[in-house]
Parts: structure tokens; sequence; C-alpha cells
């Protein structure tokens, strides 16, 4: 690749799916079909010379069936004060144009779709706590939605799980798993409520996953 990036997100992903995504543990969806929002904070990241840290973004996809089958269609959202340069930049990380094929999320997602919403460039409203696992979102007229932990029956404390994945993810290396609800209006309409969500840290290049250790696995030390 000619183009060298970093993109470091810190990321809430709300799905259709109950709490064992199928995506997660390599088993099929909850009822048959994948519907999906991402929404995440650049901690850290450029393209080329074009700097990318504290813009906002949000990936939406929506599946008539499994992921693998395909057929998938793809809403790319940019935070509007983005400016031109930057624009083009993430529209090409997000996109999965930028990186060694198959070498992250949004490249493998990318080639399962075959409908592309035109990119929107909106306010994005993202309050995120990923070591509680708490989110609230608003993209006016797109989403709405929020994050929450699981609650102990028992107890009625969070519940604390986490994802650790060693090897074989083209995502994340670790999650925080919790709960979120989520409204998407337009061209992608979609809802689900109670269903799966995940917290992580998105760490890509151009050469695919960057298998840093998290910082959210600090409370292991």
């Amino acid at each position: 690749m000619t183009d060298q990036w970093l993109f470091k997100s810190e990321t809430y992903d709300n799905c259709n799916c109950a709490v064992n995504c199928g995506c997660q543990f390599n088993l099929p969806s909850t009822y048959g079909y994948c519907q999906s929002a991402f929404v995440g904070n650049i901690v850290e990241g450029h393209f080329n010379d074009t700097p990318l840290a504290g813009l906002n973004w949000a990936g939406l996809y929506k599946w008539p069936g499994e992921i693998a089958d395909g057929n998938g269609q793809r809403l790319i959202v940019i935070d509007e004060r983005a400016d031109d340069a930057q624009r083009v930049a993430l529209e090409a990380i997000i996109s999965g144009e930028a990186c060694a094929p198959l070498t992250n999320f949004f490249s493998v997602f990318a080639s399962t779709c075959t409908e592309f919403c035109e990119t929107l460039f909106l306010p994005i409203d993202l309050e995120a706590n990923l070591e509680l696992r708490t989110a609230k979102v608003e993209i006016p007229g797109v989403l709405k939605s929020n994050g929450r932990p699981i609650i102990n029956k028992f107890n009625g404390e969070p519940f604390h799980i986490a994802l650790a994945r060693r090897s074989g993810s083209f995502e994340f290396t670790y999650a925080e798993i919790g709960l979120g609800t989520s409204s998407v209006t337009g061209e992608m309409e979609m809802a689900f409520e109670d269903s799966w969500a995940h917290f992580c840290v998105h760490h890509f290049n151009q050469d695919g996953l960057i298998r840093e250790r998290s910082r959210l696995t600090a409370w292991l030390s």
C-alpha cells in the first residue's frame, strides 16, 4: 500500500444478536440475519500527513441473512467537523479500500456488501465509557443508540464479561461486552433492543489489525 495511515478508535457496537453474537463465537447469527451499528471516536490517527484524532465516525450495516452470504447494505457517516482532506481519508479507511484486502473488519464487511449508500457528513454525538460499558449516541435523522452493562440478576450489580482474541480476529484483540438498544431511520431503517453490544479499541493501519494490548486490559495487571 502506498498510503501510510493509523486508525485507533474507541468504538461502541450494537448488533441485533443475543449475547452470543455469532460473529465472535464462530456460530450462526441469533435470528438468521445481521444488522449492526458501529460508532467510534478516533483517539489517535492520521492518513499520510492528514491528522484524524478527535473525529467521530459511524458504520451501519444490514444483511438479509448471514454476513458470509453477502448481499449486505452499508452506510458510512463521518463527523461533519472533518475538513475535506479528513473526509476523503476517513471514507477511504472506513470503506475498506485503504488497506490490504480482508485485513480489517472494514474490508471484510465491504466484501460482503452489494449496496453502498452515499456517505453522510453529519454531527455525531457520542458519549461512551468503555470500561463501564455505557454509551449514548445520536446522529440526527440516522441513529439513536444507548449501551449499558449486563446486570447480574442475583445482586443487581453490573456483570463483567469480556472477550479476548489472541489470534484470528480482524477487528480487535479485546472487547468489553454489554447490551445496547438502537434505532436507525432513513435509508438503513432497522431497530434492535437489549441486544449484543461490545466496547473495544479498533487499532488498524494499512497492513491490517495492530495486535497491541488494549488499554481496556489494564485491570488484568
